[in-house]
């Protein structure tokens, strides 16, 4: 005769693992497709900064200590006055979310691809938040004063000789998230002109396309 009692039990527990099976499939489904949402509100907010194109229009910014400074599509900008160094740089927001600019980083030479970024908390703090609206154009600005060291020196000396040299950038989106790096390098082009080329890009709170 069927052991009645111990059929009802195993297709209880078939049921149960059945049900279980099912709801594990829709707990990863709901998970993916949340990831997935995470991942396209991202690319929303997600800014890219690259050098203005030529023909945009002048940008012009004025510093703490009443300085101006103005830059032409494309252009970088080193002024100096009164033992200050006031820099610029044209840029454009090709991204399609809002970029915050929070601090920058200059060397005094033109850096080559293998040299890593530093560390954000190596970098200087903006005076004030940048914002650049997506598909818009903006001027950072940022000065370095005798306060400052041999950094402000050799960036004078770049000046002065027509040197190449470079610029990082730290950003992020309008909420703070997806930290973002890039690099500028700066040409002397002519007697008196800089221009500005955005060559690398770093992405610090998710994995970056290289």
């Amino acid at each position: 005769m069927a052991d009645w009692a111990t059929i009802s039990s195993l297709a209880t527990a078939a049921g149960t693992l059945v049900l279980a099976g099912a709801t594990f499939s829709a707990v990863r489904s709901s998970n993916r497709s949340a990831r997935i949402a995470e991942q396209a509100l991202q690319e929303q907010r997600r800014p890219v900064l690259v050098q203005a194109r030529l023909d945009d229009p002048m940008q012009k910014v004025m510093f703490a200590d009443g300085h101006w400074i103005r830059a032409e599509g494309g252009q970088v900008v080193v002024d100096e006055a009164e033992g200050t160094l006031y820099l610029g740089v044209a840029i454009r927001n090709a991204g399609a979310g809002i970029a915050v600019l929070q601090g920058w980083h200059v060397w005094p030479d033109l850096v080559r691809a293998d040299v890593d970024h530093p560390p954000p908390e190596g970098f200087r703090r903006q005076g004030r938040d940048i914002y650049v609206a997506p598909g818009d154009i903006g001027l950072w600005q940022g000065a370095l004063r005798e306060a400052d060291g041999e950094v402000t020196r050799e960036i004078a000396a770049a000046r002065a000789e027509r040197r190449a040299f470079t610029i990082d950038l730290l950003y992020s989106d309008q909420v703070g998230g997806q930290r973002t790096i890039s690099r500028f390098g700066v040409w002397p082009a002519g007697d008196d002109r800089w221009l500005g080329s955005a060559g690398l890009h770093w992405n610090l709170d998710r994995p970056g396309p290289r």
